[in-house]
Parts: C-alpha cells; sequence; structure tokens
C-alpha cells in the first residue's frame, strides 16, 4: 500500500467543530483551509473570519498557541473551491442536515482530486445515504470520520464506511488520524449514532429516567456519575451542559427517528426527558448560553428545578458511603449496590446495569467487537473503563445472572434478554469478552484481534482493555537492568544487540513521578549504564505524568533532623544528576507526557532533547511552595537568555532573560507543548507527538539517531549574565506590582530572589560565570526560603490539601 500523503485538508463549515477541527490540524502542523458560505454583507469570508477569531476565545483553548489561528487558511464556497483541487483530505463539518450536505457534496464534486479522501463529519446521519449524492468515481473515496467535542483533547474519531468505500481509503485515513492527529479510531458500522453516541446517549437517557425513579438532584448524581464512577468528572448533568443541551437533543432525536421498537428493544426509553424539553423551551443550551442543567451567578452554581422551573442552591453531595462502597474491588462493588436500600446505591446499579444489558444486546449490530465498545466509551465519553470491562473485572456470569434476573423481574428498561452468547460459549469459558486472543465479535462469533495495520508498529505499549492479556505490560516488558522501588532502568533491546548499541529506558516509578533523593541516584546510575555498553538513554514512564516535581515529602524528614544543611545536600545532589544527564556521553532524550513541573521540567531541559506530547504542561512552579527552582531550572533560564542574547547583534542580556524570568516568577505553566516552547522550556529542534502511544517509538529513534550522527555533549563554557543592573531592573517591576497589590510581599520577596539567580548575583552586567556557580546561588535561595515561615505555610499547605496558598 503507497502511503497516503497529507499536504493539506479542506473542513467545510466553520461552526463549532468544524473551526475546532481546523485548529487541531493546526496544533499537529497539517496545513489547512477553512470553508463556509460567502458572508451576504462586508468581506464574502466574513464567517469565517468570525469562526477563526473565536477559537482564540474558547475554553478550553482548541488551539496549542492562541497566535497560531492566523495559519487557518479562509474561503468561501461562491469564490474558493478551486482551491479544493489542491486539498488530499475534505472533513465536511455542516449542520447536521441531510439535504444541506447533499447539495454541498454536489457544489464540490468537481473540484475534489482524483486521488482525495472525503470524509462526513457527521454525529449520526446514515453515511450510506450521504454517498449517494455523489459520483461513482468519489464513492470508493468517501466515508464517516466522526470527531468528539472538543476535537483537541478527545482521543475517539469513529470511522464509517459505506459499501462502496475501499479498505484501502479507511485503513489509511487511519494510519492519518492515529499518528498525525493522534486519535484512536474506532471503525463503527453505519447505524444510528455510530458507537460512542449510541451507547452513550443512551445511558444519558437511561441516567435521566432512573434520576426520576430514585428522585436524585442533580448535583448528587454528578457527584455520583464522575471520579468516582471512573468517568469524566463533569457527571452526567454537566457533561451534557458542555456538549450543548441542542446537541443532545439532536444526537437523540436521530435516535428516535431512525430507530423504532422493532429495532431497538429499549426505544421506549428514548423519549426526550421532561427536564430537557423545559430547558430547550427556555433557551437555555448548556455552557455555551451560561445556562443549562446548572447556572452560575457569581461564585455560586445553582442547579435548575424543574417544578418551579427555576435556578435553586445547588452544590449537594451524594452520601460518603456510596463514595467508599465504589472504591471497592469490582465484585464486591456491584454486589453492594444492587443491595443497598438507599436510593443513591440502588440508582447507581441501576445506571450499570442499564449499561451492560444495552451493550449486550447491540454489539452484534452497532460495533465490529466489543473492544471498540469499550475504547469508544473510554475516549468518547472519558470513561476509565468501558462497559464490558467493568463487566468483566467483577465476575462475567455472576454479573450476568443478576443483569438477568432484573429483566425478569421487570426492573430493567427493556424485557430483551440477554444474547445467548453471554450464557454459553467461548465468553462465557473465558470469563469475559476480552482475551489473549482478541475481543468478542457477536456478529462473527468469534475473538477478533486488533488490527494489524503499520501505524500501531509505532506503539510499542498500546492502551489495553482489561483482559488483553497478550499485549505487552511496560512494567514487565523487556530486560531490567536495574530497579528498586522508585525506578527501573531497562531496555528493550534483544540479546543479539551488538555491543555499544541500543538505547537504555529510564522510568519513574514513584507517586507522581517525583523526583526522591533515590530517583536522582537511580538516574545516575542509568547514564553510568548507557555510557557503558549503550548508544542512548530515554527517560520515560508509560503513565502520566513525566514528573510532577521533586518530591518535597521526601525532604522533609532530613531537613527536621538535620536542619538546611541537609537540604543543601540534597539539593546539590540533585543538581548534578542534572548535570550528569546534561553532560552525558550519550545523548539523553526526555519522553514527557503530562505534567512536568518543577524538577519534572528541570530534568527535560537538562536532556539533549525533548520528546513531547501534544498535551503535556510543563513549567517551574515552585514559587507556589514558596520556593524558587533549585534543580538547574534557573541556571537553566539564564544560559538560554545568554545563547539568544549572543546570536543578537545587541550586546543586552535582560531582554533575552525577561520571558524567563516572568515564566519562573509568575509559575506560568505551557498548557500545551507548543505553548511550552513560546516559553522557553521546548527548543525548535525537540519533537512534539501527537500520539502518546508513539511517544516511547520516537523517542528511541531520537535517541539513535543522535548517536549515529556523532553525538558529542556539549562543551562546558562561561557565558555572561545581566549582573546587579538587571537585578535592579526587574525588581523595579517587581516593585510596581507589590504596591499595586498584583503580588504578595512574600511573592515579591521570591521573585526578588529569582531575579538575584538569573541575573548572576552581584556582578557586573556581562560576567562570565558557570552553571556550577548559578546553581551554588539557586541552592543558597532555595535553602534561605525552605526555612521562611510564610514558605513553610505553603509547603505544609500543598502537601495536606493539595492547593496552593497564597500569602
Amino acid at each position: 500500500m503507497s502511503r497516503f500523503q497529507v499536504k493539506k485538508v479542506a473542513v467545510l463549515g466553520a461552526g463549532v467543530m468544524g473551526a475546532q477541527i481546523a485548529a487541531h490540524l493546526v496544533n499537529v502542523k497539517v496545513p489547512v483551509v477553512l470553508f463556509d458560505l460567502p458572508a451576504k454583507e462586508g468581506p464574502k469570508n466574513g464567517i469565517v473570519t468570525k469562526a477563526v477569531e473565536g477559537l482564540k476565545k474558547l475554553k478550553p483553548s482548541p488551539l496549542g498557541v492562541a497566535d497560531d489561528a492566523a495559519l487557518i487558511g479562509q474561503a468561501n464556497y461562491e469564490e474558493h473551491l478551486e482551491q479544493l483541487r489542491d486539498c488530499d483530505l475534505i472533513i465536511e463539518a455542516i449542520a447536521e442536515r441531510m439535504d444541506w450536505k447533499l447539495d454541498l457534496y454536489k457544489k464540490i464534486a468537481p473540484f475534489v482530486a482524483p486521488h482525495a479522501i472525503v470524509a462526513s463529519n457527521t454525529s449520526g446521519l446514515s453515511i450510506t445515504k450521504l454517498s449517494e449524492a455523489l459520483p461513482e468515481s468519489i464513492k470508493p473515496r468517501f466515508c464517516g470520520i466522526h470527531f468528539f467535542n472538543p476535537p483537541r483533547y478527545m482521543v475517539l474519531v469513529e470511522l464509517i464506511n459505506t459499501p462502496t468505500t475501499s479498505p484501502e481509503v479507511l485503513d489509511q485515513l487511519e494510519a492519518f488520524v492515529t499518528s498525525g492527529l493522534g486519535k484512536g479510531v474506532v471503525r463503527a458500522h453505519d447505524t444510528p449514532n455510530f458507537v460512542a453516541n449510541r451507547v452513550g446517549i443512551a445511558g444519558m437517557l437511561a441516567t435521566m429516567k432512573e434520576v426520576e425513579n430514585f428522585g436524585l438532584s442533580f448535583d448528587v448524581v454528578d457527584d455520583l456519575t464522575g471520579k468516582k464512577l471512573g468517568r469524566a468528572s463533569s457527571g452526567t448533568f454537566r457533561t451534557a451542559d458542555v456538549v450543548g443541551l441542542d446537541t443532545m437533543a439532536h444526537v437523540i432525536k436521530t435516535l428516535q427517528d431512525n430507530l423504532d421498537e422493532n429495532s431497538d428493544p429499549f426505544y421506549a426509553s428514548f423519549g426526550t426527558p421532561a427536564v430537557l424539553k423545559k430547558l430547550l423551551e427556555l433557551g437555555n443550551l448548556g455552557q455555551k448560553a451560561k445556562a443549562g442543567f446548572y447556572k452560575k451567578v457569581g461564585r455560586d452554581v445553582l442547579r435548575f428545578d424543574l417544578e418551579s422551573e427555576e435556578y435553586v442552591p445547588g452544590g449537594q453531595k451524594a452520601d460518603e458511603v456510596y463514595g467508599r462502597m465504589l472504591k471497592k474491588p469490582a465484585a464486591e462493588r456491584l454486589r453492594l449496590l444492587r443491595n443497598s436500600e438507599g436510593a443513591q446505591g440502588r440508582f447507581l446499579w441501576a445506571i450499570l446495569r442499564n449499561s451492560f444489558h444495552y451493550a449486550a444486546v447491540h454489539l452484534a449490530t452497532i460495533a465490529d467487537n466489543a473492544r471498540d465498545v469499550d475504547q469508544a466509551m473510554r475516549w468518547g465519553f472519558g470513561m476509565k473503563q468501558g462497559p464490558f470491562e467493568l463487566w468483566q473485572e467483577a465476575g462475567w456470569l455472576d454479573v450476568a445472572k443478576m443483569i438477568q434476573e432484573d429483566i425478569d423481574a421487570g426492573k430493567a428498561l427493556s424485557k430483551a434478554p440477554l444474547p445467548e452468547w453471554v450464557f454459553k460459549g467461548p465468553v462465557a469459558e473465558a470469563g469475559g469478552v476480552h482475551t489473549a486472543q482478541g475481543s468478542w465479535s457477536a456478529s462473527a462469533q468469534k475473538f477478533i484481534a486488533r488490527r494489524a495495520l503499520p501505524v500501531y508498529e509505532r506503539q510499542h505499549f498500546p492502551e489495553k482493555l482489561l483482559g488483553e492479556t497478550s499485549l505487552p505490560d511496560f512494567t514487565t516488558a523487556g530486560t531490567t537492568l536495574h530497579e528498586d522501588d522508585s525506578l527501573r532502568v531497562w531496555t528493550l533491546e534483544g540479546a543479539d544487540r551488538a555491543p555499544g548499541t541500543g538505547v537504555v529506558i529510564a522510568s519513574i516509578k514513584t507517586k507522581m513521578h517525583a523526583i526522591s533523593p533515590d530517583v536522582a541516584e537511580g538516574l545516575t546510575l542509568a547514564v553510568d549504564l548507557a555510557e557503558k555498553d549503550y548508544e542512548g538513554l530515554v527517560i520515560w514512564s508509560g503513565d502520566e505524568p513525566f514528573s510532577a516535581g521533586a518530591d518535597l515529602q521526601a525532604m522533609l524528614p532530613a531537613f527536621m533532623v538535620a536542619g538546611v544543611s541537609a537540604i543543601e545536600g540534597a539539593e546539590a545532589e540533585l543538581q548534578n544528576t542534572m548535570l550528569r544527564i546534561r553532560y552525558a556521553n550519550v545523548p539523553v532524550v526526555a519522553a514527557v507526557r503530562g505534567l512536568a513541573l518543577g524538577g519534572g521540567c528541570e530534568l527535560a531541559v537538562h536532556s539533549a532533547r525533548r520528546v513531547v506530547h501534544m498535551e503535556s504542561y510543563i513549567g517551574l512552579v515552585e514559587v507556589g511552595v514558596g520556593l524558587v527552582p533549585g534543580a538547574g531550572g534557573l541556571t537553566y533560564i539564564a544560559r538560554r537568555a545568554a545563547e539568544n542574547a549572543a546570536t543578537s547583534t545587541g550586546k543586552d542580556i535582560l531582554p533575552f532573560l525577561t520571558e524567563g524570568f516572568t515564566a519562573a516568577a509568575m509559575a506560568k505553566v505551557g498548557t500545551s507543548a507548543l505553548e511550552s516552547r513560546k516559553l522557553g522550556y521546548l527548543l525548535e529542534s525537540d519533537v512534539i507527538v501527537p500520539h502518546k502511544d508513539e511517544l516511547l517509538y520516537v523517542a528511541i529513534n531520537e535517541a539513535r539517531s543522535l548517536a549515529k550522527g556523532g553525538w558529542r555533549a556539549p562543551a562546558k563554557r562561561l557565558f555572561p549574565v545581566a549582573g546587579r543592573s538587571g537585578i535592579a531592573t526587574i525588581k523595579g517591576s517587581l516593585v510596581n506590582m507589590r504596591d499595586g497589590g498584583f503580588i504578595s510581599q512574600h511573592d515579591f520577596h521570591i521573585a526578588g530572589l529569582i531575579a538575584e539567580v538569573v541575573c548572576g548575583g552581584d556582578v557586573d552586567a556581562g560576567t562570565l560565570v558557570s552553571e556550577e556557580y548559578l546553581m551554588a546561588l539557586e541552592r543558597k535561595a532555595f535553602c534561605a526560603l525552605i526555612e521562611h515561615p510564610k514558605t513553610q505555610e505553603r509547603i505544609l499547605g500543598m502537601l495536606s490539601t493539595g492547593k496552593p496558598v497564597r500569602n
């Protein structure tokens, strides 16, 4: 199969989804042009221009860097259809009206390139019916491509073929969406609302029905159905507000219009809930209308009361006993909920039973296999486990009997019995739908393995479901070179590895991957092992975060016993580890995913190269606990400022220092890998990877590439600093911030110490200093602050509540 290259994409429709899809394409450096109707007044591209400008204001931001909105090309159907000829992929994302979509297809068909893929981002309309408006030449290259909102953050993309879609086209698109866009692909059947929305929206409707049955309030339900249940923290009703109640109503209507009692035995529960009808009637469409099931008034969050049609005080929590129940092992958890006397417990069992029941009854028609259902619910609805996973973990046949007993007793939403395959045959014998051989296909009546497309060879450790025991586990895979409680040093290289080749991997094991003295010692050992007999080292962990920073809790006992001298010694060791990594005789690559804060950021910036997942959040945040970065972070800022100034015609270092100082003093964190690059924590030479599961593959290749390119550690050299005049300038602006009430006196004190370090202390501007000299200043400032009562208040506050203390 020849490689499908996407040089340019067209997105048709500049609505909420179309504009955000275009934004994500820009995030991953894919050129894109966004189309819409010509404006009736003003410039013809007015509709698109307004949509692109709106992207900058959306929260959470659809753009990695707001300024990149300018990279979205703007076009309209009247003047610019010729531009489609240059596009390799055309994504249609206009309103969910079959007639409008068909009319648009007829309009664009003459301008579609002979090789281009055309895909509709419909959330549930029939892809086969849509394809009927296309010429025969385009039909093999047409399919559905369903992104989930917001497309930058939601992992799921459903691909839906028609009877005429070329299998090769679907494989090509899956490869691009996976590796190029960083998404998880589920191939759905062309049935109403596909997989995730079919199961997920049916589940939300069932939940709303059970809410009425048990008489619970929205806030209590959201407390029960959020993180405690292993689902998105927004729960049920907040999720509906975020999605948009009009959007939800449309998806419900798709179910109502395209299904009936014969095609879906749960059809009777698909009626639009009375509360949703009333909110739609009032125009309270959720978050975008600033009112839906919830409404924020000042700092208070109110909830809608259907009886009074008013918003009343919210914030009620579920009974604590159910929170404790939900922490029990799966089998015990479900038994406790089912046998619960309280309404909240019985409600939870009811919605779980309904989800198991619905997924089992419809598996044969909506999805190729159970894996697709569970992945769709993980990636599209933010669930920790899909319905089949939880059912399997709790004991397949035991749970099946409980479900069937409720069906027989008339407690379920449908009288439809569980399918025969649930109780008899391979699934019952295996104890569930997910096995080492694959996942159960109810239509094929066999276990089906994952698709073996070349793109998945880039995923050493793909995200796996419970029961998929044939997939490798990063905690035990490969050959272990050293392991203790804090760190594992290992390699994926085989026994036939030639001496001096191959890459060592260091995986931090501590909570939040905090960098303790033991971790620092282990990283030094990893460098030693890599230098001795390998060609590179990658610092990577198979779960998030990369590292939340230095382990303050591990330092406190030594501080209590030996005072500040113990802290100074630990900081010196940590700094030495950073320098050991920076000047290693093999390239050290930091593979960053999720948070890289404080010491985690310092570990990354001292590596030879950074390979970073798009959704990584990097910054020096020590100010939040009343400290300064103490493991070389400020030294890095000073050095980079000097290096950048050296490429300029001016001699003044301060302009190049300002942004780094501000980032550290204000504890700025990049809200994407792209923004982290703008803050200076990533370089242009660093690699940003869209898909989290490709991170290790790319990082290993980077380490090998650097080694094969003749890697040499950078030469140790002195560099100039801004000196006392720079300190005076920075402190002058800090005085204004303090006196204006923007920062506290302690913030002013900390920021002043940061200024002293990054400017090199009490020396003349332009004085040449070493990294070791600046690190000594870091240690001095760090140790002075850790003895300060206000810093101790911040540290203890963070350790006890997890939230920063402002004092």
